[in-house]
């Protein structure tokens, strides 16, 4: 053990003394592995991000949860949009109908989905989301409150004239969300009165746009928007234990009967699994991250090859002290790991100017988006084994050469 540490100390303070000695052919060989690092970690760090935030907003959608629509959310060619738009549209009523049938059922909610302009004063948002909701929604698709507070079970029987308010709607139209609530906006030219604020969620691509959203009791979004125009869907939410699948197989049945339809007869709707939404996405960035790593790697390689140079270049000058080790007493294994320990460090250091990089490659373009951009811990365990490796392949010719080294021929060496 105490052998491995002085290899490692002497290794450490010979590579160290090879930067200062000979900067500019160190810093251009440490370039290639640096620029591998960028090119490798940078591309899987983004398209991990990526992945991650829009994960977080799938999440958002609900979790074991089954959209039911007439519009499938997959797409492709193979579902036209003609095809769709000709089915009939969600209704209350089969909420209703559903919840009595099923027996994997949690919790089911009907929703509105359509945009409108909201005031306040001289203060306009013009196409803000606005979701009809019923009392469900909370439960199917869970959000929390900054100020205020949900709607009663006597507002949406009696679908009263109030609203709950996204954050930057309330920032827009008031200055700041805190003085929304108690406050009475119009919407399509009725008065309507804010009794909660959604807590701020940030930019969102894919799931609720609750920040720019005003949520009406679905009595009263009736009485201001046409319910045919208005986008409705059916959201429901398994019981705990209940897969997906179990829970989408269910209710396709259930819709087939409450629409009446023929044992042979095409459905006239859509089963959207969050679920299976998400598992397309993951599977969607396994060929980005592929094509990141080849190019990463085809940059490695090149980083590789200048290690593996400047590792060439230090064994020829080394010669002479790697005889005079060799003739007092030191093992091939110890010439051996010495030069392949000093390869991974150059690799390590090379490496770590390539991960600072990125860090504030990253840092930078998160503040300018406004988007989260990060190294996660396996990226950062991956950059790690890939210096190592990478410096075991590029030291182990050279090391192997100096190892088999014969002493006295080595000493005369010039």
């Amino acid at each position: 053990m105490s052998t491995s540490l002085n290899i490692m100390r002497n290794s450490l303070r010979l590579t160290f003394q090879e930067l200062r000695v000979n900067k500019l052919r160190t810093a251009l060989s440490l370039f290639g592995v640096a620029f591998g690092i960028v090119c490798i970690i940078g591309v899987l760090a983004l398209v991990n991000s990526l992945e991650t935030n829009i994960q977080n907003e799938v999440k958002s959608l609900g979790t074991n949860t089954i959209y039911i629509d007439k519009w499938d959310y997959s797409g492709g060619p193979d579902r036209p949009i003609w095809k769709y738009r000709a089915r009939p549209n969600m209704k209350q009523e089969e909420a209703d109908m559903i919840k009595k049938r099923s027996y994997l059922l949690d919790k089911i909610s009907f929703l509105l989905r359509t945009g409108g302009a909201i005031s306040y004063g001289d203060e306009v948002i013009q196409n803000s989301s606005v979701y009809g909701i019923t009392e469900a929604q909370i439960d199917v698709q869970p959000f929390t409150f900054d100020y205020g507070r949900f709607f009663s079970n006597s507002e949406f029987t009696a679908g009263s004239n109030v609203c709950v308010i996204g954050y930057a709607n309330a920032e827009s139209l008031f200055g700041t969300a805190e003085r929304a609530v108690g406050k009475q906006i119009e919407v399509r030219g009725r008065k309507t009165n804010i009794v909660g604020v959604i807590k701020k969620e940030g930019k969102n691509f894919i799931g609720w746009d609750y920040d720019n959203c005003i949520m009406l009791p679905y009595k009263y979004c009736t009485q201001l928007f046409k319910e045919e125009y208005s986008n409705p869907v059916l959201i429901a939410k398994g019981k705990a234990g209940v897969t997906p699948t179990d829970l989408s197989n269910e209710l396709k049945g259930i819709m087939r009967q409450v629409r009446r339809l023929a044992p042979l007869q095409e459905e006239n709707f859509s089963l959207n699994s969050v679920e299976a939404f998400s598992k397309a996405i993951s599977q969607s960035f396994v060929t980005i991250d592929i094509i990141g790593a080849f190019i990463g790697i085809i940059c490695l390689i090149i980083g590789l090859f200048g290690i593996a140079n400047i590792m060439f270049v230090t064994v020829k000058e080394r010669t002479p002290i790697i005889g005079l080790k060799k003739a007092v007493g030191a093992k091939r294994t110890s010439i051996l790991f010495e030069f392949l320990m000093e390869a991974v460090l150059l690799c390590i250091i090379g490496g770590a100017v390539g991960l600072l990089i990125v860090s504030v490659t990253l840092a930078i373009f998160s503040k300018l988006a406004n988007f989260p951009l990060f190294i996660s811990l396996p990226l950062l365990i991956v950059s790690i084994i890939i210096c190592v490796t990478v410096g075991i392949l590029a030291g182990i010719i050279p090391a192997r050469r100096a190892a088999k080294m014969d002493a006295v021929a080595a000493i005369r060496s010039k």
